[in-house]
């Protein structure tokens, strides 16, 4: 019937407007107003439909996909500290007895893949509060004010979800906040800074009640990108590092992603925890996985430890591929290996572990080190000998075939690197210096005066050990792989039977 009496106005509508013009009467202001009306209630009825549709990706979490603090490794400081400011929404009355102001906001930093989203998962449960979740790209529209009224709902949402579920408290996490909290240029009229300030507003709590608190946790990799308004206490109150995990943090975080995976008795996870120096959890999670993966498709029953040791280098360098590199380009790939090996053997004695030829990802051979100390400071003495190793793969080139090729590229680019870290730090010539006042010119020049200078350290000790470079050639171009014990032995065979350190 509905449909009957719209079909009806239609017709009649178009009957009147034909007759009008018929009888001469200008139809083309009616028409054109008839038509930017139409439009103006289509923009209405899309900016409804895209809210609603972002609202409900906002969903709270299953029971059973709750997540406490001590399901998360690796981050035993950030945990705490976490737990501190979580403690103002557990325990009110302890924090009024001593007059403190509720914290409002926690600003959560550090590289991709340590955790932020599970301890923000786990804030929620430890404190008991409902769990809205959205990201930062969610607030980003083209059309002005939808970014404001999205974040208008989110804290709505939480309130009325709280307040349904008869909870006290509702924490809000915002991932990749910098997306709507950069910093404002003071241009007029922007939709970021309309979205940032409706954020700001939320946050001061001119509009809300002290029941159901809110608490706002957001994360970000890029914590020097916030808008400084953004950040200031009485908002983000706490701002916690979320770091890459030490040893100690690499290994509880294998221990809990291998509970539910079929072990070998040999597997030494300590062993695998000091070979991920610089990994994520989310990495170290991705090797375990990797790991069973390769144990089962060589049909074993359970994960061994050449299957984790594979799994490490497909996190770091990607799949095994299968490029066919021509006779002429294998070897030169070999040497070129074999140049970041001996020189990493000369001035790290005992650091090499496997030399390989095969492809993976997009280098077509790779050398393995043996696992190290983690560390955090380095010398120039340190530095220097990163350099050479980086650039032992150009320089056996060199040597060998009078030039170099592309394959030296991600090398040079590490090496260079390493330079700007030592010109930051005061390591080199120009001393103590502010990066930012460097010209491209000058950049050049240390660069230049650094990398020449060892280049010809390391062709020079490369020189001195053709012995290993031949022999070490023809069993890498046939196995593929050489071990680091094999590739020690031929090192003690050499005429003179003594390695020279650098």
């Amino acid at each position: 019937m509905r449909n009957l009496w719209k079909e009806l106005l239609i017709g009649t509508g178009v009957v009147t407007v034909g007759f009008l013009m018929y009888i001469g009467v200008n139809m083309l202001p009616v028409l054109l107003a008839a038509i930017v009306g139409g439009l103006l209630f289509v923009g209405i009825r899309t900016r409804g439909n895209l809210a609603t549709a972002q609202g409900g990706r906002r969903t709270l979490p299953k029971a059973g996909q709750q997540l406490s603090f001590e399901e998360i490794g690796g981050q035993e400081r950030a945990k705490q500290e976490l737990i501190e400011a979580l403690d103002f929404l557990v325990k009110p009355d302890e924090i009024m007895k001593f007059g403190i102001r509720p914290l409002k906001g926690i600003l959560l930093t550090g590289p991709p893949g340590t955790g932020k989203t599970l301890l923000a998962k786990a804030a929620a449960q430890y404190t008991n509060s409902i769990y809205v979740a959205a990201s930062g790209s969610e607030f980003v529209e083209m059309y002005v004010g939808v970014g404001a009224g999205r974040i208008r709902d989110l804290f709505k949402e939480a309130r009325q979800k709280a307040t349904k579920a008869g909870k006290s408290s509702a924490v809000i996490f915002i991932d990749e906040i910098d997306v709507i909290g950069g910093k404002r240029d003071g241009g007029q009229h922007r939709e970021y800074d309309q979205t940032l300030n409706q954020l700001l507003t939320e946050m001061d709590g001119i509009y809300t009640t002290d029941s159901p608190r809110i608490l706002l946790i957001a994360a970000t990799n890029r914590k020097e990108m916030l808008d400084s308004a953004l950040i200031r206490p009485g908002r983000f109150d706490r701002h916690i590092q979320v770091d890459l995990p030490d040893k100690k943090g690499r290994r509880h975080i294998l221990d809990i992603h291998a509970k539910n995976k079929p072990l070998d008795e040999d597997v030494s996870l300590e062993r695998i925890a000091e070979e991920s120096f610089g990994f994520s959890g989310a990495q170290l999670e991705s090797v375990m996985n990797e790991a069973a993966i390769y144990a089962m498709r060589d049909d074993n029953e359970n994960v061994m430890q050449q299957h984790l040791s594979m799994a490490i280098d497909k996190v770091m360098m990607g799949e095994k591929t299968d490029r066919e590199a021509t006779k002429e380009e294998r070897e030169r790939i070999a040497m070129h290996e074999l140049g970041h090996a001996i020189s990493a053997e000369l001035v790290r004695p005992g650091s090499v572990s496997t030399v390989a030829l095969s492809p993976r990802g997009q280098a077509m051979g790779y050398v393995r080190h043996n696992p190290e100390e983690d560390q955090y400071l380095y010398t120039k003495d340190f530095l220097e000998k990163q350099i050479m190793i980086a650039l032992g793969g150009a320089a056996a080139e060199e040597i060998f075939y009078g030039n170099r090729s592309t394959g030296s590229r991600g090398d040079f680019e590490q090496a260079v690197n390493i330079v700007r870290t030592m010109v930051e730090s005061g390591l080199t010539e120009l001393g103590i210096i502010d990066g930012s006042m460097m010209t491209p010119d000058s950049w050049a020049k240390i660069s230049s005066s650094v990398l020449d200078k060892l280049m010809d350290r390391t062709k020079s000790m490369l020189l001195e050990r053709r012995h290993v470079f031949l022999s070490s050639l023809d069993i890498l171009i046939h196995e593929e792989t050489l071990s680091g014990e094999r590739f020690r032995n031929i090192f003690k065979n050499q005429p003179d039977n003594a390695l020279t350190t650098v």
